[in-house]
């Protein structure tokens, strides 16, 4: 009878525990009730209900505030959202009654209190790191009150920008540029010119998508470099009504400029709006050229002067339709006029020279273009959770383009060089229309199924005058219409489970082009083919806060219609340059091991990779009579190993430093030239930020890039060295900076070199840019008290962070605080 009786208890107990072990998994994200974004690495606590005394779990949210996390126990407990600068979130849960608890999305608030006299010695990341993609948050940048774009990107992981501006994204040049998730045709032709005349202050932050998924366009190499501008987010807290906004001003030895921001919130609309003027003068461009080729020997020294006024505007209204669905609406305006004027002095001679002759040309050339673009985005979720949705898309975008070049000749007659002066007006037209789709929806916990098709409708037209002593030369003159549509069609698939993240997706892509000549050489051509664009990746989670992870897919480069178009420029009496109307896509394979860790002092992303194409698209040069010859053609195969680093260490309470680098080995060779180069080559930017007496804030940034490989030669590298100062005053309403760089060789300009050879020739050209400069900018904020106290707040947090909790599950980094 005991015996039965023990058994009956023990079996009891069992059961007992049993039950009240039941586990839960919690999850849902938190988010700032302001701005409407994820709340990163808060603490989240979870107590016996009542009870604050011990916690039965606790972990932190993730990048984006989402927090997903097993929880043993049954009954009433009372879960608590910290973070710092915010007022605690409280809520009371029942855990053991289904598997699943999805407390969907918490709205966490700024604390009304002061943070009082404390030195809090923690930092609030700048950069979100993530497998497949880099986002570097510009506007918490103190930098970013004086810098361009282009001065920002230096700084931005994964992305490289060399001397002459020229941009490269995860080790290529062949990339894709989107401005608020869209691709954009005027950042994309020209994307130095417009990021140098772009103040930072216009982008809430950057993304690197190193690894686009199925649901990017299969285009770029590199991946896809996203520019978000500032705008206000129509989903943020929808209790907040009025507006805020900033005007800001510059001027310095390379330009000026000014611009305004407005952005506010009335019940469920919601708008904002940014427009800048800028006017900058880089400065006079020296080269000099040597080229040996079979028909002699060319000198010549070129000075150039460019002129650069720029002007964008843009436009985002937001409207909640109800609980479920909103409608969201972009309109942007960019427009520049670069105006480019120079001299040349070239000598030649031997060979088909004779005894030599030399002349001067007097060249200028003047590019207009103009940018239109509007979307409509219509969003609809199915469930409470937020978790299905259907996104409908409509973007139309409108690029005219007239570029206008002269060219005339003094002090020169010679009978092997045609001295003519010419001069030629290209008009294009470029319009876009864009219709997309893309569809979300769960497939039980912890998987996500995106599917989704776009179709892009191009019509370009381009009108090419060619001139000769004045007079209409048909002969070098071209008209044709362009177009090209692209259909396509994705799938992709995210399951979490447990510590693993896996996504995995296949995008196809079906390309028609159609190009029509109604003046010129040129023969009509149509062609059409399709495109299966594979991706995927693998992370796992280390500990909260470390993650590693690898990545692959292909990526294509389609010859756009200035690799295509045959038309031959004849501005140069010495060479000819021209299309190639039988390239292919050039298919990229990219594999990628990602190594993340977040503590409150350190950020460091580690990405080892290797990218390879067998037939990239290269532009070459080859000697025809004598005339050198510049065209297209995919006739590289290309391999490049290497590994990029970012880390951002806080040293001190007032001292950062900042490291963005990487290291490559390039290899290419072409069959078809009996050609191949190789070598290695490193970027490198090392910076401090220090917090100096007075409030004042200090940045300096050594940059250094070593020599660069192409396919028929090589490129030198650069030193330059960029600082800044800056003071806020009236809470944070009223910004100064002072920034200035100069580069280190030839008295503060940056010298550079590039050599070249090819089928009987050699080229030899020495480069002097202007890189010395300064420049001042004051900025003012106006509007809404409250959200200017959160932005002020958010300053001072993007320097140091202090929370207790947060820094004992953060092995203890960086968590305490010292009383001033």
């Amino acid at each position: 009878m005991k015996k039965a009786r023990f058994l009956f208890v023990a079996l009891l107990t069992v059961l007992t525990s049993a039950v009240m072990a039941q586990t839960t998994t919690v999850k849902g994200v938190l988010v700032d009730r302001i701005t409407g974004e994820g709340e990163p690495f808060a603490t989240v606590r979870i107590f016996n209900q009542g009870k604050t005394d011990k916690a039965v779990s606790m972990f932190l949210t993730g990048d984006e505030g989402q927090f997903s996390q097993d929880v043993n126990g049954r009954g009433q407990f009372d879960i608590v959202f910290s973070s710092v600068g915010k007022e605690d979130q409280r809520q009371t849960i029942t855990l053991g009654e289904q598997p699943v608890l999805d407390l969907d999305t918490i709205y966490i608030s700024d604390s009304s209190t002061q943070l009082g006299a404390v030195e809090v010695v923690a930092q609030k990341p700048l950069v979100k790191m993530e497998v497949d993609k880099m986002t570097y948050n510009v506007a918490e940048d103190a930098d970013a009150k004086a810098a361009t774009v282009l001065d920002m990107l230096r700084k931005v992981p994964m992305v490289t920008v060399d001397g002459q501006d020229n941009i490269s994204v995860n080790g290529s040049s062949s990339f894709k540029i989107y401005v608020d998730g869209k691709p954009n045709v005027m950042f994309q032709s020209n994307p130095s010119m417009v990021f140098k005349s772009m103040p930072a202050a216009m982008v809430q932050h950057i993304e690197v998508v190193t690894n686009p998924g199925a649901k990017y366009d299969a285009e770029g190499a590199g991946g896809v470099l996203n520019i978000v501008m500032n705008k206000q987010i129509p989903q943020a807290a929808q209790s907040l009504n009025g507006y805020t906004g900033t005007l800001r001003a510059s001027a310095g030895t390379r330009g000026f400029g000014g611009g305004a921001f407005l952005s506010g919130q009335q019940g469920k609309f919601s708008y904002s709006a940014n427009v800048m003027e800028n006017y900058s003068t880089p400065g006079a461009t020296e080269v000099e050229m040597e080229q040996q080729n079979g028909a002699g020997t060319i000198l010549s020294q070129t000075s150039t002067k460019v002129k650069v006024p720029f002007t964008m505007g843009n436009i985002s209204m937001g409207y909640d339709l109800d609980a479920q669905s909103s409608l969201n609406m972009t309109l942007s305006l960019t427009n520049m006029n670069m105006k480019t004027n120079g001299t040349v002095t070239t000598s030649q001679s031997g060979g088909a020279f004779g005894n030599g002759f030399a002349y001067t040309t007097e060249m200028l050339m003047r590019n207009k273009r103009t940018s239109f673009s509007g979307t409509v985005d219509y969003q609809r979720f199915f469930n409470k959770e937020r978790t299905q949705s259907i996104v409908l898309t409509y973007q139309l975008s409108y690029s005219p383009m007239t570029t206008e070049q002269d060219n005339n000749f003094e002090n020169g007659v010679a009978a092997s060089v045609d001295l003519t002066d010419r001069n030629s007006i290209n008009k294009e037209r470029t319009t876009d229309h864009t219709f997309q789709v893309d569809y979300t929806m769960p497939l039980g916990t912890g998987r996500t199924l995106n599917l989704g098709s776009k179709l892009m409708i191009r019509n370009a037209t381009s009108d090419a005058n060619y001139y000769l002593s004045g007079v209409f030369d048909p002969n070098g003159s071209m008209d044709y219409t362009y177009k090209n549509t692209v259909l396509a069609g994705y799938a992709e698939l995210e399951n979490r489970f447990g510590s693993f993240t896996a996504k995995g997706g296949l995008r196809y892509e079906h390309t028609w082009q159609d190009v029509e000549y109604r003046l010129g050489q040129g023969s009509d051509f149509s062609v059409n083919y399709g495109s299966l664009v594979p991706a995927a990746s693998l992370s796992y989670s280390l500990s909260p806060t470390s993650n590693l992870g690898v990545t692959y897919n292909m990526r294509i480069s389609r010859p756009g219609i200035t690799y295509l178009n045959p038309y031959v420029d004849h501005s140069d009496p010495n060479s000819l340059s021209y299309g190639n109307t039988n390239l292919d896509v050039e298919k990229s394979h990219n594999i990628a091991l990602v190594y993340n860790l977040y503590t409150p002092k350190l950020m460091l992303n580690v990405n080892l990779h290797h990218n390879f194409t067998d037939n990239a698209i290269e532009q070459y040069s080859f000697f025809d009579g004598n005339l050198l010859n510049n065209t297209y053609g995919n006739m590289a195969s290309r391999h490049q190993t290497g590994v990029n680093a970012f880390a951002n260490w806080l040293l001190f309470p007032k001292t950062r430093i900042m490291l963005n680098g990487s290291v490559n080995y390039i290899d290419m060779s072409s069959k078809a030239l009996s050609i191949d180069n190789s070598g290695w080559q490193y970027n490198t930017m090392l910076g401090l930020q220090q917090t100096l007496p007075w409030e004042l804030k200090l940045g300096g940034y050594l940059i250094n890039s070593s020599k660069s490989y192409t396919l028929q030669g090589w490129s030198s590298g650069f030193n330059m060295l960029t600082a800044s100062l800056s003071k806020t005053f009236f809470d944070d309403k009223l910004s100064l900076s002072l920034q200035g760089m100069v580069g280190l060789s030839d008295g503060g300009n940056l010298k550079m070199e590039s050599y070249s050879e090819g089928t009987n020739f050699l080229s030899h050209q020495s480069i002097k840019i202007p890189m010395s400069g300064i420049t001042f900018s004051v900025s003012y904020t106006f509007g809404n008290t409250k959200r200017q106290m959160r932005q002020h707040q958010t300053r001072i947090q993007s320097d140091y962070i202090e929370q207790q909790s947060q820094g004992e599950m953060l092995n203890n980094v960086g968590s305490g605080m010292q009383q001033q």
